[in-house]
């Protein structure tokens, strides 16, 4: 057996969900935790009341005050700064309704902007910044407790999955901590070829990294509740060895030394039950993907540390790149089934909120190292690959719905679930702000009316006429839209570490105007999608969970023309309309009717990985972690331990699942990871997959014999010792493909 922690008599639970494992044997004293656990009565847990707090409840209650009273405040002067400029035009019913969703609008924006400001402000006093990472200062010695680190995946590319493990491996081994540590690889995946290619990617990195007993894989049979049931199911069968786990996505990647500093920071802080990091995004190669890469990396900083500022230990969790404590997370993180069915019912999609949420509200913190610099992941490369990923986020985020009112939610819970829901009906709200905008400008000329004579009281106290008024408004709200973007480029210039992490000064100011100009022709764009994906939820629509595009030679003209054909037709009608009502409106109108006509132009032209590479060899867009690569990224650019021509599932005429029967090492490697069982082997499906190959059985049978470990042996003693002319073509061109002509070797010259 390669699963070398078993000893002689054990073997996997019997359980449906794991008739394929590898796992460690479960100690004898280390039981379930939890709800998550049908047949374990565990006492609640709760964090220690000694343990020390690093910011009190009343400094948390005078920053959150602070913060979003201001924001508050800033906000109603910009809804009486409008309703004021609506009397000088003469007060109708319709502007009740544009001063309404000018408030929520405004109230993101404004709230948005002072999270920048807010972490301009927590930059320029930093001896007073709150950073949970201080705890871990000057520890050094081993860890005190175990910790695992779960990469879940699903249908995706084994080989670069097992080279992020490989380095994080190799990193976290470069500290010296590598013993507190275990790794699991925690498969969904649903295609058959693509599980005999990770078994064997598997086999290849544990041997040659001689961790057998410390890298782990496991595949469901059942994939129930998505990413959430794939993480519940480790924690409810090997969750009670670990202090706590590192949860990855397949994308991630994270330097070691990180990885064990916030080991220290879980040990030393008793309270602690989720860390979560601000991952950087890497490896860009589409102008779409450099685009979204460079905006995080110069303006996401001011964000983090301005949401940190106000969140403190009652954070959130964003699904990935973060710590969490086992035992509280078994306890009180098992989600609940939503009222009535999907997409608004159902069960929860966006579980990290929900589950962040939950932990806080038991008493736990969750925590935002936002200094933490070593982790990372990877984008979807084109628009439309990105909107198709956010369908997902939009029905699982508008789900919370039923739960932003929910009893014992915290307010700061409460304001993320709240967040995550205007993230995606915020764009429907703009596209109806627009559309009646539109409406009553077309009203306003049609009837011929002119500015009251009414001054209103800006005009009365500060004496100015109604088109300055809305001048000053439309400045406003332009600043508050831009002044975070400026403010990170001034920050970036004054330091020249930092401006030389993106190429130099030149590259960087052209960098910003590039991205500024970009993301006004996105946005548009992104705003009729999620206006789509909201009608779609309340028409009933649901959405199918899918693997994430995370490579691509870009999007095509007809798929561009076919996705953003709307967006385009919509955008020239509401050309000619806003043309019809007058120069000055068409003009203010004329950045986002631009990007919804030209749609499809920007989605192919961003897609291109050829202008990626132009604008990555003139430094525009540059990240420091693409011009001064991190060790971590290194490491997984060149790790290979999956690989071996020996023991391979991609060789010619005998691919995943026919190397699984056909190749003796490869079958060897799934028979023993099957479970031994009683059950009997489904002869007739054997027998005519032999005789009539492998398009004679679909998914599911093929499945169900290639989880029989008796029938799997079978198969590949018959193809290897029946005639070829007793069996299909396809099983004999995969033996004859191990044959040697003599005449391909030439005689060593002499």
């Amino acid at each position: 057996m390669l699963n070398q922690d078993y000893q002689e008599g054990e073997s996997p639970q019997e359980d449906a969900n794991f008739r394929h494992v590898v796992t460690p044997p479960v100690e004898e004293n280390a039981k379930p935790t939890g709800h998550l656990f049908a047949d374990a009565q565990i006492p609640e847990v709760s964090p220690p009341a000694s343990a020390p707090v690093l910011v009190g409840p009343f400094r948390a209650w005078l920053r959150r005050a602070f913060f979003f009273g201001t924001v508050a405040i800033v906000n109603l002067i910009a809804v009486l700064w409008l309703a004021d400029l609506f009397n000088r035009q003469g007060f109708h019913k319709s502007h009740y309704f544009l001063l309404a969703i000018f408030a929520l609008l405004n109230s993101l924006l404004v709230l948005g902007s002072f999270h920048a400001l807010a972490g301009v402000w927590d930059w320029l006093f930093g001896w007073r910044s709150v950073r949970v990472t201080k705890l871990a200062h000057h520890r050094e010695g081993a860890l005190q407790s175990r910790y695992a680190v779960v990469m879940p995946v699903y249908n995706e590319d084994i080989v670069k999955v097992c080279a992020r493990v490989e380095s994080i491996y190799r990193s976290i081994e470069a500290t010296g901590r590598l013993e507190s540590f275990d790794f699991f690889i925690l498969s969904d995946t649903t295609q058959l070829n693509l599980w005999v290619e990770e078994e064997v990617a598997w086999t290849n990195l544990s041997r040659k990294l001689n961790a057998f007993g410390r890298i782990f894989y496991r595949r469901r049979r059942i994939n129930e509740n998505r990413k959430a049931g794939n993480i519940g199911d480790f924690v409810k069968t090997w969750g009670g060895r670990y202090e706590g786990m590192l949860v990855l996505d397949a994308d991630s990647l994270m330097e070691g030394r990180d990885i064990v500093k916030m080991a220290k920071i879980m040990d030393v802080n008793p309270r602690l039950g989720i860390l979560q990091t601000p991952p950087k995004l890497i490896r860009g190669s589409s102008v779409f993907t450099r685009l979204q890469q460079f905006a995080m990396r110069l303006y996401g900083p001011l964000f983090v540390r301005g949401l940190n500022y106000w969140q403190l230990g009652q954070g959130s969790y964003w699904g990935h790149n973060a710590l969490i404590r086992v035992k509280p997370f078994s306890e009180f993180c098992e989600l609940p089934a939503l009222p009535g069915k999907e997409p608004f019912g159902g069960k929860i999609l966006s579980h990290d909120f929900v589950e962040a949420a939950l932990m806080v509200k038991a008493g736990w913190e969750v925590w935002l190292a936002w200094d933490i610099e070593g982790t990372y992941e990877e984008a979807p490369p084109t628009l439309i690959d990105h909107l198709k990923r956010d369908r997902r986020w939009c029905q699982g985020n508008l789900q919370h719905m039923w739960l932003v009112f929910a009893r014992g939610f915290p307010f700061p819970s409460r304001a993320h679930l709240f967040m995550g829901i205007m993230a995606y009906l915020g764009s429907p709200v703009w596209f109806l702000f627009l559309i009646v905008s539109t409406w009553v400008a077309w009203d306003f000329r049609e009837s011929d009316l002119s500015e009251l004579p009414y001054e209103g009281l800006v005009g009365k106290y500060l004496h100015i006429g109604g088109n300055q008024q809305a001048l000053i408004l439309t400045f406003m709200v332009i600043s508050l839209l831009f002044a975070p973007k400026i403010l990170a480029w001034l920050g970036a210039l004054i330091h020249p570490r930092v401006r030389k992490g993106f190429g130099n000064m030149f590259s960087l100011t052209i960098g910003v105007l590039l991205e500024m100009i970009l993301s006004a022709l996105l946005a548009p764009s992104i705003m009729v999608a999620h206006t789509f994906m909201v009608l779609g939820m309340i028409l009933g629509r649901s959405v199918n969970w899918g693997n994430q595009t995370r490579e691509t030679d870009g999007t095509g003209w007809f798929e561009a023309i076919r996705f953003h054909g709307p967006a385009t037709v919509l955008g020239i009608a509401w050309s000619a309309v806003a043309w019809r009502i007058g120069e000055v409106f068409f003009l203010w109108m004329s950045p986002i009717l631009a990007g919804l006509v030209f749609s499809s132009v920007v989605s192919v032209w961003t897609s291109r990985a050829r202008y990626g590479r132009a604008l990555q060899r003139k430094k525009i867009l540059s990240t420091p972690e693409e011009l001064f690569t991190p060790e971590i990224i290194r490491l997984a650019d060149t790790a290979s331990a999956a690989v071996d021509s020996a023991l391979t599932a991609n060789a010619m005429n005998r691919e995943g699942v026919m190397a699984a029967v056909v190749d003796p090492y490869v079958n060897g490697v799934h028979v023993s990871l099957l479970e031994t069982n009683a059950e009997e082997c489904p002869s007739e499906l054997i027998e005519k997959w032999l005789s009539d190959g492998p398009e004679s059985l679909n998914k599911l049978e093929m499945a169900e014999v290639m989880y029989c470990a008796q029938g799997m042996l079978f198969m590949h003693r018959s193809v290897w010792a029946r005639p070829f002319e007793h069996m299909n073509a396809a099983w004999s061109r995969a033996v004859e493909s191990y044959r040697t002509r003599m005449e391909d070797f030439s005689p060593a010259e002499q």
